[in-house]
């Protein structure tokens, strides 16, 4: 290779884009899907590396930086559908009967373009001046160099690329069997406790598993914590203090007190967490952006040639960018007022929601990016930070509100926080992808502005993807909390996070929040802070238990959580038994791509089932007759996701191996 090829590398081409384009578009529609369900999403960089390298491996002539835009753009995918934590709720609260697609796609784009912009110039700052550990930017870069350093590499590319493909498989087939009928969609179990009840219960998904392997075990002991409390403590007690009424059974006992109160001291939980979470990286942000801006000045007082590897978008372009997006940004928010018992409100409200997107969308970006570097974007408090936008946006708006108030102009100033939160938010999570496919890029040494461009390109992929879904979804199965009018199926989709958002939202400004409820959780969560500060100093770092994981527990239903548990610590056990044998690193990796494939195939299974229903008009439309009962489909469940996450393990143990020799 010359010499001009090194120093300039092919990075961003048009099979490049178009590939990364392509892996934008599955991943995004496999999040909305699982974030919806169940209120979690996945770092798509890893798989979508895997699978461009082994498709590229076809090219003599590809790069391990071509092969890094592609995970860029795909990356996207991985963040940008966490704007679905929000916009159900304009669905939930009877703002919206159906998606519509050019807002939704706007909120989307103006906020990843926004996201990309703010946390440009922390990059010197969080990642080639830092020592943040950004571990799942660090797994992309490893992924990408042993795929492209030897022939061994190569293998593991191809083994890789099976692994994505029978995770896929396996668990497509497995949603499909509760599809049809012939196993059970969860496990569950509900019982009485004297004058109360309680229970646990465990969706039957692969996808779960994956997420649960993928988080690793410090947040799955983290949510185990979570079950405990909320399920072993606060539930039977709550159930005893509110007997339930004659003919009621443990089951819906116990769910309704949950679901009533429970789950809005884990919302509580979360919040407090978030809050001292934030608090503890003000002075680490605030150095970073001092060191960017002072590196900023240096470079040019010595007027010398910026490295290729430290080659930014130019400041004035991202300020200009910036600006600029203020005009479509206002010209959205305008037009989601236009007609509405808002309309005279217009102008102030425009200008609170610009202004808000602007700050805190600064701000936001900036702790998530810090965060991204610290746990990774998987982990990142994006629960959190929808909590504290909402509750400042339903603030701002309110107050602005006020002096109008009345049924149809509270819901329209909630529907309005929440737009203007989906945007803030979407900032937040693409600024969080943003450093940590920077961190990925430095390793393989990529250009910086290249990267940026890569990512932009990714935004708009996944902004155009993000709409449909979310709307065929909504007409397929509709979401819990919402009127579901046009839905086909009675079996809504939880989305969890939307029906958060949008209860604090309604709490907010119609002043009917349990702010008692929220306080007891806080408590709670200040004492989980406590402990976590204890653990952590006790133990030099080694050990601790992330308090946003434990209130994600209590918040989220048993069903979603008790697999994620699973999941981390078969996780855990796996990576345990492959220390130290033959191939037992690439065996490690081959694990995290077949969990990585478990989300992919069950997620896009259920998006093509949502398409069937639509078309069919049916709500179960695969389902078979049979003569199971409850207990033997829990039965058949329990067998065959045990198989298939041992039978995928060994896979991924022999193919290390095979690699290897």
């Amino acid at each position: 290779m010359s010499i001009a090829a090194l120093s300039n590398p092919k990075e961003i081409t048009v099979r490049g884009i178009i590939l990364g384009i392509l892996i934008t578009l599955v991943f995004t529609a496999a999040q909305v899907y699982l974030g919806l369900k169940v209120g979690l999403t996945f770092a798509t960089s890893i798989p979508a590396a895997v699978i461009s390298m082994a498709l590229l491996s076809a090219f003599k002539d590809a790069t391990i930086q071509e092969n890094n835009i592609v995970q860029t753009i795909a990356s996207a995918a991985g963040t940008l559908a966490s704007v679905i934590f929000v916009l159900p709720g304009l669905l939930m609260i009877g703002w919206w009967a159906k998606v519509p697609f050019w807002p939704t796609f706007g909120a989307c784009a103006i906020g990843g373009v926004l996201g990309v912009m703010y946390t440009m110039p922390l990059r010197r700052a969080l990642v080639s001046q830092s020592d943040l550990p950004y571990p799942e930017g660090v797994a992309a870069a490893e992924v990408l160099k042993v795929g492209m350093a030897s022939r061994a590499g190569a293998a593991e590319g191809k083994a890789g690329l099976w692994a994505v493909i029978w995770g896929s498989v396996a668990s497509a087939v497995f949603a499909a069997g509760a599809a049809v009928k012939l196993m059970a969609g969860e496990v569950a179990i509900y019982f009485r406790t004297g004058t109360g009840a309680t229970g646990i219960g465990a969706s039957s998904s692969l996808a779960l598993i994956g997420a649960g392997h993928l988080m690793g075990i410090t947040v799955g002991i983290a949510m185990l914590a979570g079950l405990v409390i909320a399920w072993g403590i606060m539930v039977p007690l709550m159930t005893h203090l509110s007997p339930a009424a004659a003919g009621v059974d443990a089951a819906a006992h116990a769910l309704g007190i949950w679901s009533k109160e429970v789950r809005m001291m884990g919302a509580g939980v979360i919040g407090m967490a978030a809050i001292i979470t934030l608090a503890g990286l003000a002075k680490p942000i605030l150095g970073g952006l001092k060191s960017a801006m002072e590196s900023a000045r240096k470079a040019k007082l010595n007027g010398g040639v910026v490295d290729r590897t430290e080659q930014d978008l130019p400041i004035f372009v991202v300020g200009l960018v910036t600006l600029l997006s203020m005009v479509p940004a206002g010209w959205l928010l305008a037009s989601f007022l236009q007609g509405g018992p808002l309309s005279s409100l217009a102008f102030p409200l425009v200008a609170v929601g610009i202004g808000y997107i602007l700050i805190a969308g600064m701000f936001a970006a900036a702790v998530c990016g810090y965060m991204a570097g610290l746990i990774g974007s998987s982990n990142s408090p994006v629960s959190g930070i929808a909590i504290l936008t909402i509750l400042g946006a339903a603030l701002s708006v309110g107050m602005v509100g006020r002096s109008v108030m009345g049924p149809e102009v509270a819901q329209a100033l909630i529907a309005y926080a929440l737009f203007v939160t989906t945007v803030v938010l979407a900032v937040a999570v693409i600024g969080n992808d943003n450093l940590q496919d920077l961190k990925t890029g430095q390793l393989v040494d990529a250009t910086p502005w290249k990267q940026q461009v890569g990512l932009l390109i990714g935004v708009v992929a996944g902004s155009c993807v993000v709409p449909p879904v979310l709307e065929l979804l909504n007409h397929a199965n509709g979401f819990v909390g919402a009127p579901n009018l046009n839905s086909i199926s009675d079996q809504p989709l939880a989305a969890p996070q939307a029906l958060l958002i949008s209860t604090l939202a309604k709490g907010v400004i119609g002043g009917q929040l349990r702010w008692d409820l929220l306080a007891y959780g806080a408590l709670v969560g200040l004492l989980l802070v406590l402990i976590n500060f204890g653990l952590k100093r006790s133990s030099n770092g080694k050990y601790s238990l992330p308090p946003l994981g434990v209130g994600l527990a209590i918040y989220l239903p048993s069903a979603v959580i008790t697999p994620v548990c699973i999941g981390a610590v078969t996780g855990y056990l796996f990576d345990r038994a492959m220390e130290h044998k033959v191939g037992g690193d690439t065996a490690k990796r081959l694990g995290v791509l077949v969990m990585s494939g478990f989300i992919v195939g069950e997620s896009l299974f259920n998006v093509a089932l949502a398409g069937l229903i639509v078309v069919s008009g049916k709500g179960e439309p695969l389902a078979i007759a049979n003569s199971l009962s409850e207990a033997q489909t829990m039965i058949v469940a329990l067998v065959l996701g045990v198989a298939m996450v041992w039978g995928l393990y060994r896979w991924s143990a022999r193919s290390g191996r095979a690699v290897a020799a």
